[in-house]
C-alpha cells in the first residue's frame, strides 16, 4: 500500500528516526570517549580511548548509521533527505545539554528552533 501523496511512508519514517538515534548515539559515545579526564595526553590519550567501550560504540553506531542512511536515501530525494537529516544537529545539542551539561545559549536555542522549523517544512512538503 503506497502512502498518500505528500506523506512519508512508514519505512522512510522508521529509517529517519533510526538514523537520528544512531547519529546522536554515536556523537554522544564519541564525546564520552573524548571527555574522559583520566585519558591523559597525546598517544596515551588515544590508547586509553581505544581501550574503552565508548569509542567502539560510537564507531559501531556510525557504521550502522551509514547503512541506514543509504537505505533512507534510496527511498527519498537527496535534497529532502539531507534537509530532514539536519534534525540530528538538534538531537545532539539537546542530548549534550542533558548528558554533558553543555550550554544552550539563546542564539543556539534560536538555531535549534530554526532547524526544527525547516525540517518540519520539508517534512510537510514530502
Amino acid at each position: 500500500m503506497m502512502p498518500a501523496e505528500g506523506s512519508i511512508s512508514t519505512l522512510v519514517a522508521g529509517l529517519w528516526l533510526l538514523n537520528i538515534v544512531l547519529d546522536t548515539g554515536g556523537q554522544l559515545a564519541f564525546k564520552a570517549a573524548a571527555g574522559d579526564e583520566a585519558a591523559g595526553d597525546g598517544l596515551a590519550r588515544w590508547k586509553h580511548m581505544a581501550s574503552r567501550p565508548w569509542l567502539w560504540l560510537g564507531v559501531a553506531s556510525y557504521v550502522i548509521e551509514f547503512l541506514v542512511w543509504i537505505a533512507f536515501l534510496s527511498l527519498i530525494p537527496l535534497s529532502e533527505g539531507v534537509l530532514l537529516g539536519s534534525i540530528n544537529i538538534v538531537a545532539i545539542m539537546v542530548a549534550g545539554r542533558f548528558l554533558f551539561g553543555e550550554k544552550l545559549t539563546r542564539l543556539r536555542v534560536t538555531g535549534i528552533l530554526l532547524v526544527t522549523l525547516g525540517v518540519a517544512i520539508v517534512g510537510l512538503g514530502t
